[in-house]
């Protein structure tokens, strides 16, 4: 396999964290998927992509529980 966006032949499976926005949050989702070592595409299984889509339906209806592992502050101007 070759990478479509820089043609590198450096696939690999690597662990990364994709974010869903969840109003003015940021929901981060652990996978394993493929990546290109060279420039850091991520190449996503239909089976990963139905996952990702199940996890974004099930957290707009509140269906899954959420840890809260920090924040993030922004200074209010003059």
């Amino acid at each position: 396999m070759r990478c479509t966006l820089c043609h590198g032949d450096r696939i690999a499976k690597s662990a990364v964290q994709e974010r869903i926005p969840v109003d003015s949050d940021i929901v981060l989702v652990s996978l394993e998927v493929l990546v290109c070592q060279s420039c850091g595409e991520r190449f996503y299984d239909r089976a990963t992509m139905r996952r990702l889509e199940e996890i974004e339906d099930d957290l707009a209806a509140h269906k899954r529980p959420l840890r809260e592992i920090g924040k993030v502050m922004e200074l209010v101007s003059d």
